[in-house]
């Protein structure tokens, strides 16, 4: 096989971010907020396909524990952002130009069961799960950047070019890897346009024998149901370690959350909602249990914090932040048992109609930021009622894990471990 590689680049990138009271709102019968919970099958919901995304999204959280399984082994002590979101669609894209054994092996790693769902089936599935987070009307705002930079020789099979852009939406570019250094800079520019600036130069070098660069980017933005007030935000100690401390931007609030203390794992789980569908699952292992707690993770876990937690008032202290983290994910997949598709065995014939060409590279590139405003009306008063009585403190002030859900569709949109809300 000559070098005629696939590149598959993943920039994901998440900004959170708070809003102002929604006017006129008056939460549940009690006078408080109540946090969205995922809702039952709807004929609006039949009519978007997402009942044809629900027979396969079970996949979807099983990769996302798998892939972070994979990864901190070999991020011991520093912060995990990726997304599960773009990984799976990106690679997804790579199945549908592969064939035999390849094809079979990208689909296992992703967690798709070829004896429970037909391809069809995970087609289908993929796509209407696109098309219900990339609605416009949706509040959880996702802006997809998918793209197959290919060099003028090498010409995609019509069936390729139309999956690509029906199915996952992508654009299909030109470009000269002959010329690496205009390539390099057409799609760092394709990157940092699909994510509004925020991730630049994310591609270094590329190899002039290069066939296609596919680029997956994801760029989310959610407001807070309820907004931190910027006011009381306030310098605290963040233990890393036993022997390290930082300091760091300390939000706060009194309010209304759902919550769940597992005795078993010894963590605090706290559901911050966003406006719309979405909520931020934050998990607080208790001092030394991090790693019990990562290690203890499942669908089966989730489930139960799921129709465990209770609506509480509680003080919750969250980290303002902003984190860059980078991951080659070529070697997570490996370990997940997609190897062919890196080898000269790889078969992604469908793509060109030759046998020659396999993956080189895929390395995922990912920006979160979270804090009080984030919108022109930050600054708006919010005056809250709650009871006169001292809630329990939840005090994000060590270690914790982040989970970006999706209710209604049931997917995990960002999954990361903070270990230090300072390392950029």
């Amino acid at each position: 096989m000559s070098n005629i590689y696939l590149c598959v680049l993943l920039a994901g990138l998440c900004v959170l971010a708070n809003c102002h009271h929604v006017p006129g709102h008056q939460g549940g019968h009690d006078g408080h907020e109540h946090p969205q919970e995922d809702q039952p099958p709807t004929e609006s919901h039949q009519e978007n396909g997402l009942l044809s995304y629900w027979k396969i999204a079970p996949s979807a959280l099983d990769f996302t524990l798998k892939f972070y399984y994979q990864v901190h082994p070999d991020t011991d002590g520093k912060n995990i952002l990726f997304s599960p979101v773009g990984i799976i669609n990106a690679f997804f894209l790579v199945a549908l130009g592969a064939k035999g054994n390849t094809v079979d092996q990208i689909l296992s790693g992703l967690c798709y069961n070829q004896s429970v769902n037909s391809l069809q089936e995970i087609d289908d599935g993929v796509y209407h799960l696109l098309q219900w987070l990339y609605r416009p009307e949706a509040k959880l705002k996702l802006r997809p950047g998918s793209a197959l930079f290919t060099a003028d020789k090498f010409q995609l099979q019509q069936e390729i070019l139309n999956k690509a852009q029906d199915l996952l939406h992508a654009d299909v570019i030109p470009a000269d890897f002959k010329n690496t250094e205009e390539a390099v800079t057409q799609i760092n520019s394709y990157i940092e346009s699909k994510t509004h600036g925020k991730l630049v130069d994310v591609v270094k070098g590329l190899d002039p024998e290069m066939a296609t660069v596919l680029v997956n980017c994801v760029f989310v933005t959610g407001y807070w149901e309820k907004r931190f007030n910027h006011e009381l935000t306030r310098k605290m100690d963040f233990f890393i370690n036993n022997e390290t401390t930082v300091q760091v931007d300390m939000m706060y609030r009194d309010g209304y959350y759902l919550t769940y203390h597992d005795d078993e794992l010894d963590c605090d789980v706290v559901n911050v909602p966003y406006k719309g569908n979405a909520t931020a699952l934050l998990i607080l292992p208790q001092k030394g249990k991090l790693h019990e707690v990562e290690h203890g993770l499942s669908g089966e876990v989730f489930l139960k914090w799921k129709v465990s937690q209770k609506l509480q008032r509680i003080q919750l202290s969250l980290p303002r932040l902003t984190l860059y983290t980078s991951h080659d994910i070529k070697e997570a997949l490996i370990r997940l048992g997609v190897t062919e598709v890196f080898t000269d065995q790889a078969d992604l014939s469908a793509f060109t109609g030759h046998p020659n060409l396999k993956v080189s590279k895929a390395f995922h590139k990912a920006y979160l930021n979270i804090h009080e405003n984030g919108t022109e009306d930050a600054a708006a008063t919010v005056i809250e009622t709650v009871p006169t009585t001292l809630a329990p403190a939840v005090i994000f002030d060590k270690p914790f894990l982040l989970v970006l859900y999706e209710q209604i569709a049931r997917v995990p949109i960002f999954f990361g471990r903070i270990m230090n809300p300072n390392e950029h």
